[in-house]
């Protein structure tokens, strides 16, 4: 198979199930760093703060970095596309007929359904992000090494900004552009 067809299948395949915006893509987007070559984890955790502090969704970003990658100008314009394409065709086809099923309980209930799959789907990749950005690459089953693998830096300034936006309703660009000198003084 050709890295341009893998590249539109893989994209396909994320954007049709990845219901519930960027970071639910982030499953998806981790299963791809681990069967391809086209990014790693790691530069996975580089573009998801990336793209948190720049316009544009977490999914359509990395789709575009790893087709890129892979195929160079191309690649990033079919991968973006790919991963587009179903939730267009999709929006199109329910936004006709929404209205008049909106209120039928099956559709409400279909979407109370989904809701918890989304957060679950959230919350998973929001504990891969925090374990892989404090712990680096921790095995948490061996609770013997867990001091060597912190990363002290790392968790003082998320435990700093936590605070900080639990206390101050500050703009969270104020808080990313702080994170970001803060992380190119210190290197962490």
């Amino acid at each position: 198979m050709t890295v341009f067809l893998s590249l539109a299948l893989e994209f396909m395949k994320t954007g049709l199930f990845s219901i519930g915006g960027g970071l639910a893509t982030l499953p998806f987007l981790y299963r791809i760093a681990d069967n391809y070559t086209w990014f790693t984890r790691e530069e996975l955790i580089d573009m998801i703060a990336i793209s948190e502090s720049t316009p544009g969704a977490i999914g359509l970003n990395m789709s575009t970095y790893a087709g890129f990658s892979a195929g160079g100008p191309l690649g990033g314009v079919l991968a973006t596309f790919s991963l587009i394409a179903p939730s267009v065709v999709i929006i199109a086809a329910v936004a006709g007929v929404l209205d008049r099923f909106k209120e039928n309980r099956f559709v409400k209930g279909a979407f109370y359904g989904t809701r918890p799959t989304v957060t679950a789907l959230i919350a998973s990749t929001a504990l891969g992000i925090i374990k892989m950005t404090l712990f680096g690459r921790l095995d948490i089953t061996r609770f013997t090494d867990i001091s060597i693998s912190i990363n002290y830096g790392g968790s003082l300034l998320f435990l700093a900004v936590f605070y900080l936006l639990r206390r101050y309703k500050k703009h969270p660009v104020c808080y990313i552009a702080a994170a970001a000198l803060v992380g190119a003084l210190f290197k962490f």
